[in-house]
C-alpha cells in the first residue's frame, strides 16, 4: 500500500514558485505516494473548499493516482491540520516553503513526531548562519535542501542535534523537464507565429528577458539602469534594435511602478508581458531572449535562470544562494559539491570557493550588506551594482548569435548531465522520504505526574 504524504505548501493549482515546484513534486512523485495538500494562498477563494483532483493526475498515465487538496487563506493553523490529519490519516507531513510563516506548525511538533515524521523541503536561507531558526530545523525529521549553500546552513546551525548526512540531510535540487524547456527550431511555424505576435512584428538583434515577481530583492529596476548604460553606449539606430522584456506585473505592492520607471529613466525599447502563458508559451519566450538576466540579491533556488538554462539561452545571474549551483563553477576541474561550502566559506558569493564558471554565465559578485526585522534579525542582502549588470549585457551583446546560441547549448547539456532535471529531483525527493520512513524514531511523549508525593522518580517527562 502506498505511503500517504500530507504537503503544506502553496496550493499546486497557482502559479507561484512554490506553488509550480510544489505541482512538479507531485507529479513526479504519485506513483509512489498519495498526496493530500493543505494548500495556501494570500486570500484563497476556495477557502472551505476540498477538491479531489486524482483524476488530473490519473490522465497523466498513473492509473492509482489520489491527490486531494484542502485550501486555505494564508497558511492555515493548528485546527485545520488536526481536522484534515484526523480525516486522512497520512504517514508524514512535508512542509515546502518558509518556516517562519509556519511558527505554529513547529509549536505541534512534539504532537505531530508521535506518531508521524515531519519533512522539511527547505527553499531559502542566506548567510549569515540563521541561528534563530535551529529550533524549526530541530523540529524536523528529514531536511531536504534545495541548494548546496542551504544544505551547510543546515548541518551548520544544527548543533543540539547534529544532523546525519544521506539520512536526515540531504540534498535535492529543483529539477526542470528538459522535454519541455528546449531550443526551439527557427523554422518552427508556432514559434515563428508566437515571436511576431510578441514582438509586435519588430525584429529587434538583441533581447534581454527578465521572468521574475517585481519584488524588491529581485532588483528589477537596477536591470532598467543597465540596460540604459548598454543602449548608451550604442549608435540611435543599435538601441532602437534592443528590448527590455519584462515578464512581470508592471505594479506591486511589494516592488515598485515599473512604467513610471521606465517613462521617467530609460527612453529605450522596453516591453511589458504579465498575461498568464502556458509552459510552452514561456519556453517560445526564452527562445526569443538572447539573454536571460536574474540580478536578485537573494535567492533560494532561482527557478526562472534554470528554466533558460535548460531552454538554451544564456544567462547574467547573482551569486547567491541556489543560482550559484547553476552557475557552472569548478574547483581545481571539478564540479562545486556540498563538500566546498565550509564554515569558514559558507558561499561562493565573493569567488573564494572558485572564479571558473560556465560558458552559459556571466556572473554577478555582490557586496554583502547587512539588514533584518524581527522575524529574521539578521541577513545579507547581496546587492550587485548597475555597472556590473552594465557589462553582462555588454559581454553577450558584443557576441554573435551563433556564439551565444553555441554557449546557451552547453548550459542545457551540463544541466542535464549534472542532475537538474525532473526526474533527478524527483528521483532524490522518492529516495530522500523512503529513508526517512526507514529510520523514523517517533518522538517521546510527554507525561504529566503527580509530584507530590515522595521518593517519585521523573524519567521522563514535564513536571506539574
Amino acid at each position: 500500500m502506498k505511503k500517504k504524504i500530507l504537503l503544506m505548501s502553496d496550493d499546486i493549482r497557482i502559479p507561484s514558485g512554490v506553488g509550480t515546484m510544489s505541482k512538479a513534486l507531485v507529479e513526479g512523485t504519485v506513483h509512489k505516494y498519495d498526496w493530500v495538500q493543505i494548500g495556501g494562498a494570500i486570500k484563497h477563494p476556495d477557502e472551505g473548499k476540498i477538491f479531489d483532483v486524482s483524476k488530473d493526475f490519473q490522465n497523466m498515465g498513473v492509473k492509482d493516482a489520489s491527490v486531494k487538496i484542502y485550501p486555505v487563506s494564508g497558511y492555515g493553523n493548528e485546527n485545520i491540520l488536526r481536522q484534515v490529519m484526523e480525516i486522512e490519516k497520512p504517514d508524514a507531513i512535508l512542509h515546502f516553503t518558509d518556516p517562519r510563516f509556519w511558527g505554529w506548525l513547529y509549536n505541534m511538533e512534539h504532537e505531530i513526531r508521535q506518531t508521524i515524521p515531519l519533512m522539511y523541503l527547505n527553499i531559502w536561507d542566506d548567510l549569515p548562519y540563521p541561528h534563530w531558526n535551529e529550533n524549526f530545523y530541530e523540529s524536523c525529521d528529514l531536511l531536504m535542501a534545495i541548494s548546496k549553500q542551504t544544505y551547510n546552513i543546515n548541518k551548520n546551525v544544527c548543533r543540539r542535534k547534529p544532523r546525519k548526512e544521506g539520512v536526515d540531510l540531504t540534498y535535492v535540487p529543483h529539477g526542470i523537464n528538459p522535454d519541455v524547456f528546449f531550443p526551439i527550431d527557427n523554422k518552427s511555424k508556432e514559434f515563428i507565429e508566437f515571436r511576431t505576435n510578441l514582438l509586435r512584428n519588430t525584429e529587434p538583434d538583441f533581447v534581454v528577458m527578465f521572468n521574475s515577481r517585481n519584488i524588491h530583492r529581485k532588483r528589477v529596476s537596477d536591470l532598467i539602469l543597465g540596460y540604459v548604460k548598454l543602449c548608451e553606449t550604442l549608435t540611435p539606430e543599435q538601441a532602437s534594435k534592443c528590448l527590455l522584456m519584462l515578464h512581470t506585473d508592471p505594479v506591486d505592492q511589494h516592488g515598485t511602478d515599473l512604467p513610471a520607471v521606465v517613462n521617467a529613466l530609460c527612453p529605450f525599447p522596453v516591453a511589458f508581458s504579465n498575461k498568464k502563458i502556458s509552459l510552452q508559451q514561456l519556453n517560445y519566450m526564452y527562445n526569443v531572449a538572447d539573454v536571460c538576466c536574474n540580478p536578485s540579491s537573494a535567492e533560494g533556488f532561482g527557478l526562472s535562470h534554470m528554466e533558460s538554462v535548460m531552454a538554451g539561452t544564456p544567462t547574467i545571474a547573482t551569486v547567491i544562494g541556489g543560482l550559484q549551483d547553476q552557475l557552472g563553477f569548478k574547483v581545481d576541474g571539478e564540479e562545486l559539491s556540498v563538500k566546498h561550502f565550509t564554515t569558514d566559506v559558507p558561499s561562493n558569493s565573493t569567488g573564494k570557493i572558485s572564479k571558473e564558471h560556465g560558458e552559459w554565465t556571466y556572473p554577478l559578485w555582490p557586496q554583502m550588506n547587512l539588514q533584518g526585522s524581527p522575524t529574521t534579525p539578521y541577513i545579507y542582502d547581496s546587492r550587485v551594482s548597475v555597472d556590473q549588470i552594465f557589462n553582462g549585457l555588454k559581454y553577450w551583446y558584443d557576441m554573435s548569435k551563433e556564439e551565444r546560441s553555441k554557449k546557451g547549448l552547453a548550459g542545457r547539456q551540463w544541466a542535464i548531465k549534472n542532475g537538474f532535471t525532473h526526474k533527478d529531483m524527483c528521483d532524490g525527493y522518492i529516495k530522500s522520504i523512503d529513508k526517512c520512513f526507514e529510520t523514523f524514531e517517533p518522538r517521546t511523549p510527554f507525561i504529566l505526574m503527580n509530584t507530590n508525593g515522595n521518593n517519585i522518580k521523573y524519567d521522563r517527562g514535564i513536571l506539574i
